[in-house]
């Protein structure tokens, strides 16, 4: 057997542990199906990535992988927020393929449906219809000091709208209506989530002095350590769906010649041997952290297996692994889109069970 043939194959076997078996497709079960009475949950929590363009490695390792995970811990919501989607320049036709294929991929990681809703934000009302609620008493200025609109401003220059400014509000909305305890957020997100306790706290203050309080505060759940995946191109910069150069990223649906190409051409140093956090080696870290991640080892079986290896003998091992580990995602994705009454038939029915907890929340709001 080849060399380069034995390795995929022991990588594959490695990898393969840490990926959920694809399971056949089944009917959803409606809650009155369900003979077992549902099991008292610690914490609701509430996640979602948007929809535009395409969910990348980034993206899985850093938040969908770990929600697979919260789903037997939480109770948990899994959103595809298109609302949000649309706050920057976008192609409406494209958007909607686009947000069918993120619903798809949540499945195909490892979240299942009938343990947690997986919905798509425009189709519970009530996250609009909250958030002007909430518009029409949050000051202006909270919104001004926001760091992310003040970075994206910059980039779109005059053609900024109005969404793009309003976003954070329209977050609040999402993550109050559930009665979220806890929200998965990134540090770019941290400061997003603090405005959503404030404007429960003004909220409770200007219209609860004489009821009970509408919406609970919530809190970040922070993610495990080395989530964090960043850009193959420039080690200091975060893997984003946004950036120009396709070549920064490993997407969900790159075929295995594709992610080869890519991690060959990342960027990489001069230096001697692989190394964690060297800070002049940001690259360094960046795909020993992908590696770690998607093979499951400990760091110091990382370093004696890998450490003295050139970046031409490491990169050819890392693009196997990664492959190794998204193969089944990619079969379970494919067998997932391929079935469109049985996706659609998750949509409807994650819809219906976030709208009943959604329109409680605003019912209560509105009273």
């Amino acid at each position: 057997m080849p060399r380069r043939s034995a390795l995929m194959l022991a990588v594959a076997a490695r990898c393969s542990a840490l990926v959920p078996r694809a399971r056949p497709l089944r009917p959803l079960t409606t809650l009155a199906e369900s003979a077992a009475p549902a099991e008292e949950r610690r914490e609701r929590v509430l996640s979602g990535v948007q929809p535009t363009g395409t969910l990348h490695l980034g993206n899985y390792l850093g938040a969908i992988r770990q929600w697979v995970q919260f789903q037997d811990d939480y109770d948990s919501f899994f959103c595809v927020v298109d609302l949000h989607a649309i706050t920057a320049p976008h192609n409406p036709k494209l958007l909607q393929q686009e947000t069918l294929d993120a619903a798809a991929l949540y499945i195909a990681a490892g979240i299942d449906p009938e343990k947690s809703p997986i919905f798509v934000q425009s189709h519970v009302t009530a996250h609009a219809e909250l958030c002007w609620l909430l518009n029409c008493m949050t000051p202006i200025n909270w919104l001004e000091r926001m760091i992310q609109y003040k970075e994206k401003k910059q980039k779109q220059g005059e053609n900024v709208g109005v969404g793009l400014f309003d976003y954070p509000v329209l977050m609040a909305a999402d993550i109050l209506l559930y009665q979220a305890g806890l929200v998965p957020v990134g540090e770019d997100q941290r400061q997003h989530l603090e405005l959503t306790r404030d404007i429960a706290r003004r909220f409770h203050d200007l219209y609860c002095k004489r009821k009970k309080r509408v919406f609970r505060e919530p809190k970040a759940l922070i993610v495990k350590e080395g989530a964090r995946v960043m850009s193959l191109t420039d080690g200091r910069a975060k893997m984003s769906k946004s950036a120009e150069l396709d070549n920064s990223r490993i997407n969900l649906n790159d075929d295995p010649a594709t992610i080869a190409r890519k991690i060959k051409k990342c960027k990489s140093d001069e230096f001697t041997g692989l190394e964690w956090d060297n800070p002049e080696r940001p690259e360094a870290t960046n795909l020993l952290n992908i590696y770690q991640a998607v093979t499951g080892m400990e760091r110091d079986a990382i370093l004696a297996e890998v450490g003295d290896l050139s970046w031409g003998g490491f990169k050819p091992r890392l693009a196997d692994a990664v492959v190794a580990h998204l193969e089944p995602i990619q079969l379970k994705y494919a067998e997932v889109s391929a079935d469109k009454a049985y996706l659609s038939g998750v949509l409807k029915s994650g819809a219906e069970r976030a709208d009943e907890t959604a329109t409680r929340t605003l019912d209560a709001a509105k009273a």
